[in-house]
């Protein structure tokens, strides 16, 4: 079958710099960041009109009553974003590095990744509610709880530890998310730490799930900016803000994903970080989203082989689960 690549408009450097970005608040605030540091690390930028927010809307964001699965994957969070950049329309994006897909599509690289905020997720109660046993998260939780969530990882990770839970489809920015559970109309649903504490709203997590309790995301509280590939001068001036330890983990977590090559009904966790002496520690996680099979492992190595320890996790990973569980 013959490849074919996406027209890339020529493009002209004109100020102001203009950064696409999803609408929510949780998105324009990781936009916000982002310029922030990118103006501190410029210092002759300071002052200047040099950068634009565009806010655009995605598929993922417009269609609100369908799983993710069922409209094409979470690649919808970011179609219009990089159609608008190979069009010239906008010099830089900023996404939730979680909502990228393993492979980019032609024309367009990701520039630099940010530090990470805390990549653990968090169980929303109703307000007042607090686990019976300070040891087990969930006992908060009654017996057939209704539980609001999207994320085929978290629903297939608390259907293990919890088969009588019941859940229903629940999307929408935070503040969607958090009035349902407070309105009484769900017992509880589950958040990225992450977007709470950027956008203030760390007091809302009643449990904060630990990694091993709940696999995160791979990429999970990472933002990554993306550029057009033959945007050299954008390219090394974004280099210049790039986490180094931001970088190896999402490395890892992203090779994890591409070994694995799960589709969005796929539930797949992958988290990487730093140990003390400076090598790097990966947990991956394979599971069936009715909760009936659920795998765990984890590898440690050198930084710089990131990349292939991400991707032999991910195979031995895939070579001892069912295989129906990666059907498309």
């Amino acid at each position: 079958m013959k490849t074919v690549t996406p027209q890339v408009k020529p493009h002209t450097r004109t100020l102001p710099l203009k950064a696409g970005t999803r609408g929510s608040p949780l998105a324009r605030q990781q936009t916000a960041t982002f310029l922030a540091l990118l103006t501190q690390f410029c210092p002759v930028l300071r002052g200047m009109e040099v950068f634009e927010e565009h806010i655009i809307v995605t598929t993922g964001d417009a269609v609100q009553h369908r799983a993710l699965a069922d409209i094409g994957g979470k690649g919808l969070f970011a179609k219009e974003i990089h159609d608008s950049l190979l069009e010239g329309r906008i010099d830089f994006a900023v996404h939730s590095l979680k909502d990228l897909e393993t492979t980019l599509p032609p024309g367009i690289a990701l520039a630099c990744t940010l530090k990470r905020e805390d990549a653990r997720d968090v169980l929303i109660l109703p307000p007042g509610h607090k686990p019976v046993d300070p040891a087990d998260p969930y006992s908060a939780l009654p017996l057939g709880a209704r539980i609001g969530s999207a994320s085929v990882r978290r629903q297939a990770q608390l259907k293990y530890a919890r088969p009588d839970l019941q859940f229903s489809l629940l999307r929408g920015n935070v503040g969607t998310r958090l009035g349902k559970v407070e309105s009484g109309e769900l017992d509880a649903t589950l958040l990225a730490y992450a977007g709470l504490r950027r956008l203030g709203l760390a007091d809302k997590a009643s449990v904060v799930l630990s990694p091993e309790q709940m696999v995160p995301s791979a990429c999970q509280g990472i933002v990554g900016i993306t550029v057009r590939e033959s945007d050299t001068e954008l390219l090394s001036l974004l280099s210049g803000i790039e986490d180094p330890e931001a970088k190896a983990v999402a490395t890892a977590e992203r090779a994890l994903l591409g070994a694995l090559d799960g589709s969005c009904r796929t539930p797949i966790g992958g988290y990487a970080r730093l140990l003390e002496d400076g090598t790097l520690h990966l947990t991956g996680l394979v599971a069936r989203a009715d909760g009936t099979f659920l795998l765990q492992r984890s590898a440690t190595g050198a930084v710089e082989d990131a990349e292939a320890m991400g991707r032999e996790l991910g195979l031995s990973l895939k070579a001892d689960s069912p295989q129906d569980i990666f059907a498309p």
